[in-house]
């Protein structure tokens, strides 16, 4: 494994990845909790369609930078691009406080989707670069954890703010700049092409991911990606207004939120421990059938309140760690000269499923059937998923040895 000369004891790589995932984490909910009021007055020019219409421009916006920005760091290094993203990212969310109407709401969120769509493969990148040798299931979830609880913290400031949805950015874009000056104080390189020690047969881009053994492996867990990113984004956009539609108040929309996200930060620790212990393959694959289960059980209403607060927990245990062990199966297949290729080739695709979550529901939610048949679709995708993955090895043999940083 490549590092850099720093002391492996720092902590400032681990806190400063892990509050890239805080951002990430805030940009995954902050347009469920601000949709239904929007829609509710209007406010823009927004209705259902325009809602959708934002959802899944801001997406794409993150699929792109996953899948053309990320890659970049293992031709020139992770610190200076995450840096730049992030600040890219904090510049372009503020904007959006400031949108006069959807057209331009959707333009600021899709170029402040582009750098942060690069922070999450690169950072889990670094963190696979910087960590020790087999603990790629614990770095990858606990950086994670970062995710789900930007997620959280977003879901309680809108409790505390909403209907004043302009603060929900201006929140966001303010912590991307104060975390940009420690990212380029404290964050050191973990790759030798930064110093300019790399051979140019060690650069690397997609043609990589095409040659034996690795294509098979990259479509399998590009589908799994697809799959899980659509639950993620399509719960988190659309959970407010879906139980909103099956007859809760948007209060508890909100509050369900929340729950969800924490339940994503338990089984993000549970399933970074097992995947070390058990291997990811099993672990994954159980998960994802899990997930499956759950969300076919949440097309059923329920009455008992703290019943389904649990149901909701138990559904952000499974449904979002099964996509983080998606990653961490990447970082543990794929040598360090292409990790972030890898990680952003699974990110990048995946955003499609991330961009058809959203874009699926919100058309079921325009059409008077989301509630159940959102659900539906979320159960199918899990079992889709477990589908794909059954054709991914538990390793890659290494065929190259002489081009290996391990």
């Amino acid at each position: 494994m490549t590092t850099s000369p720093s002391p492996r004891a720092s902590r400032w790589p681990v806190w400063l990845c892990w509050l890239a995932m805080v951002l990430d984490g805030f940009d995954l909910v902050v347009l469920g909790t601000v949709i239904p009021t929007l829609i509710k007055t209007g406010e823009l020019g927004f209705d259902a369609v325009g809602a959708t219409l934002v959802a899944t421009i801001s997406l794409v916006g993150v699929g792109a930078g996953a899948l053309f920005i990320a890659p970049l760091s293992d031709r020139f290094g992770r610190r200076k691009l995450m840096v730049a993203c992030v600040l890219w990212f904090s510049l372009f969310t503020l904007a959006v406080a400031w949108a006069p109407n959807v057209a331009m709401f959707g333009v600021f969120r899709f170029l402040a989707g582009v750098g942060l769509g690069a922070c999450l493969p690169v950072a889990l990148a670094y963190m696979n670069d910087y960590a020790p040798a087999g603990s790629a299931g614990k770095s990858t979830t606990r950086t994670m954890t970062g995710y789900h609880v930007g997620a959280v913290a977003t879901a309680f400031l809108a409790l505390m703010v909403i209907p004043d949805w302009r603060t929900m950015f201006v929140v966001g874009g303010l912590a991307g700049l104060v975390l940009v000056p420690f990212l380029w104080v404290k964050l050191p390189e973990t790759l030798p092409a930064a110093a300019g020690t790399a051979k140019k047969e060690e650069q690397t881009g997609f043609r990589d991911l095409a040659k034996k053994p690795y294509p098979l492996v990259a479509v399998a867990i590009a589908a799994a990606s697809f799959m899980g990113l659509l639950l993620v984004y399509g719960l988190n956009t659309w959970l407010p207004q879906l139980m909103a539609s099956a007859g809760y108040p948007v209060s508890a929309g909100l509050s369900l939120l929340l729950v969800l996200n924490l339940g994503a930060v338990a089984g993000l620790i549970i399933a970074g421990i097992l995947a070390d212990k058990h291997g990811t393959k099993p672990i994954v694959l159980l998960w994802f059938g899990l997930s499956a289960a759950c969300l076919a059980l949440l097309s059923v209403k329920v009455d008992n309140a703290i019943l389904l607060n649990a149901l909701v927990f138990v559904t952000g245990v499974f449904v979002f760690s099964a996509q983080v062990l998606v990653y961490a199966w990447v970082s543990q297949l794929f040598p360090a000269r292409l990790r972030a290729t890898a990680l952003g080739f699974a990110a990048g695709v995946g955003r499609v499923g991330a961009i058809a979550g959203p874009a699926v529901t919100g058309g079921l939610v325009a059409a008077g059937i989301a509630y159940p048949w959102g659900f539906y679709v979320f159960a199918a995708a899990g079992a889709l998923a477990v589908v794909a993955l059954l054709a991914v090895p538990h390793a890659i043999a290494n065929t190259n040895p002489a081009q290996e940083h391990v």
